[in-house]
C-alpha cells in the first residue's frame, strides 16, 4: 500500500507517475517547451530597442541569475511531487492551500494555448502559401494578412494545430512527447542554421549583424533590465506549469542542475540564432524589426519575395515557426491533461480529447476577434485575442512564478535533497530563490501590468 499524505494523495502519484522521460529526451522536450514564436518577433524588437548586444548581454545575465534558479525550482517541485503543479504542491507541503494556489499554473497554460494555437495556425497557413508560391502572387502582403485573419480560415488552422498537439499528447510521454521532440528539435536546429546561412550571405547583411552584435550601453535603463528579466523568465516557459509537469516525468538519477543549465543554454542559443536571421534580413530589405506579428506575416514575406529562391526559404522560415510553436503547444497541453488525469482519474486518451476540445472552443472567439465575424469582440481598444494574451502574459504567469519561488524558498523543506546541489551551490540557489527572484518577479509583474513605469 502506498503511503498517504495529509492531503489524501498517494506518494506515487498514480499511473501518471510511471511515465518517464529518458535523460536526453527530457532535455529536448524542455528545450522544445522553451523555444517558441516570441523569439522570432519579440526578441528582435526588444533587442533593437534596448541596445543590441548590450541588451542581449543583459538578457543572458538575467537568464543565468534568475531564470535558471526558478527553472531548477520548478523541475525540483515536479520531480519531488510526481504530479501536476497543483497536486505536487499539495504532496510536498501537505496543505491544500498551496494546491489551490498551484491551480493558477494549470489554468494559465490552458488559456494561453487557446490563443497560441491560433498563431501557430497562422504559421502553418503561411508555410503552405509560401511553398505553393501563392504568398507572393499579389504583392499586397498587408491585405493578404488582413483578409486571412478576418476570415474563418484561422479557425481551421487552429483546429489542425490542436489536432496534431492532441495526437502527440495522446501517445504518452515517451512514445509521444519525447519521440516528437527528438524529431522536431534537431529539425528545428537544421532549419535555423540553413536560414542563418541564407541571412548572412545576403548582400549588405554585415550591417544587420553589426547592429545585433555591437553593444550600445547608453540604451540600458531600469526599464530595459525589467524587460530583459521578463523575457528571460518567459522564454524558459516559467510560470506555465510546463516545467513542473515535465519534472514529474524525470528519473531520480537525472541531474536537475545539469539539465537546467542545458535547457538555459539551448534557449539562449535559439535566441541568438533568431537574431542572426532577423537582423540581417531586416537591414538588407530596410524593414522595421519592431512590428511584432506584422514583421513575420507582412514584412518578411516581402523580403523573401525579393531574394533568390524566396518561396523555398520563406516556406522553410514558416515551417521553422510551426515547429517551434508545436513543441511549445505540446508542453502547454500536457499541463491541464496531467491535472484532469490525476484529479478526475481520466484515461490519457479521454483527457486529451476533452481538454483539447475545450481549449479549441475557448480559442475560437480569440481567432475571430481580429476581424471578420468576430470583429465585435473588441473592447478597451484591444481585441479579445490581445486581452487574453495581455492577462496571461502579464498577470497570470508572473503570479505563478512568484508562487513557486515562495513555495520552494519558504514552505518546502525537501528542496535541498531534490535539487541535488552541493552545499555551496544550494546556498547560492536558495539565496536567489528566497531574496532575489521573488522581488524581481514582483517588479516584472507590476511593470508588465502597467502598475509601475520608468
Amino acid at each position: 500500500m502506498k503511503e498517504q499524505h495529509p492531503s489524501g494523495l498517494s506518494e506515487g502519484g498514480g499511473e501518471q507517475s510511471k511515465e518517464r522521460f529518458s535523460s536526453y529526451g527530457f532535455i529536448l522536450a524542455a528545450i522544445g517547451s522553451a523555444v517558441g514564436l516570441g523569439n522570432m518577433w519579440k526578441f528582435p524588437y526588444i533587442t533593437g530597442l534596448y541596445g543590441g548586444a548590450a541588451f542581449f548581454l543583459l538578457f543572458t545575465i538575467c537568464l543565468l541569475l534568475v531564470g535558471l534558479p526558478v527553472l531548477l525550482a520548478e523541475l525540483a517541485v515536479g520531480r519531488g511531487g510526481r504530479g501536476n503543479p497543483s497536486t505536487s504542491l499539495i504532496r510536498l507541503s501537505g496543505s491544500k492551500l498551496w494546491g489551490r494556489l498551484g491551480f493558477i499554473t494549470i489554468l494559465g497554460p490552458f488559456v494561453i494555448l487557446s490563443f497560441y494555437a491560433v498563431v501557430a495556425g497562422w504559421t502553418m497557413h503561411y508555410a503552405v502559401l509560401s511553398f505553393t508560391g501563392k504568398l507572393f502572387e499579389s504583392g499586397d502582403y498587408t491585405g493578404l494578412f488582413t483578409n486571412f485573419i478576418g476570415s474563418w480560415l484561422p479557425v481551421f488552422w487552429q483546429f489542425i494545430v490542436m489536432l496534431l498537439t492532441g495526437f502527440i499528447i495522446m501517445l504518452g510521454v515517451s512514445a509521444g512527447i519525447e519521440r516528437f521532440n527528438k524529431i522536431l528539435i534537431p529539425g528545428l536546429v537544421i532549419l535555423l542554421l540553413v536560414l542563418v546561412v541564407r541571412a548572412l550571405t545576403l548582400e549588405g547583411a554585415g550591417e544587420g549583424v553589426a547592429f545585433f552584435l555591437r553593444p550600445d550601453f547608453s540604451k540600458l535603463t531600469a526599464e530595459s533590465a525589467l524587460v530583459a528579466l521578463g523575457h528571460a523568465f518567459f522564454s524558459l516557459s516559467l510560470g506555465m506549469g510546463a516545467m513542473i509537469t515535465y519534472g514529474a516525468y524525470v528519473d531520480k538519477r537525472q541531474s536537475l542542475g545539469g539539465a537546467t543549465l542545458a535547457i538555459g543554454l539551448g534557449d539562449l542559443l535559439y535566441a541568438f540564432l533568431a537574431g542572426l536571421i532577423i537582423f540581417p534580413t531586416t537591414f538588407v530589405f530596410d524593414l522595421e524589426a519592431s512590428q511584432g506579428p506584422g514583421l513575420v506575416f507582412v514584412a518578411l514575406p516581402a523580403a523573401f519575395s525579393a531574394m533568390p529562391l524566396g518561396a523555398f526559404f520563406g516556406g522553410l522560415f514558416f515551417v521553422l515557426l510551426a515547429f517551434a510553436a508545436l513543441t511549445s503547444a505540446v508542453s502547454l497541453l500536457e499541463v491541464p491533461v496531467a491535472f484532469v488525469r490525476e484529479v478526475l482519474g481520466w484515461s490519457r486518451p479521454f483527457a486529451v480529447v476533452l481538454v483539447s476540445a475545450a481549449c479549441f472552443l475557448i480559442g475560437v472567439p480569440s481567432a475571430l476577434s481580429l476581424g471578420g465575424d468576430g470583429s465585435g469582440l473588441n473592447f478597451g481598444g484591444k481585441s479579445l485575442f490581445d486581452w487574453v494574451d495581455f492577462i496571461c502574459s502579464n498577470i497570470v504567469l508572473p503570479l505563478s512564478g512568484l508562487i513557486i519561488t515562495l513555495f520552494v524558498g519558504y514552505a518546502w523543506k525537501g528542496a535541498a535533497e531534490e535539487a541535488g546541489l552541493t552545499v555551496w551551490w544550494f546556498r547560492v540557489w536558495m539565496f536567489m530563490i528566497r531574496f532575489v527572484a521573488p522581488v524581481l518577479v514582483l517588479l516584472v509583474f507590476l511593470y508588465s501590468a502597467g502598475l509601475i513605469s520608468f
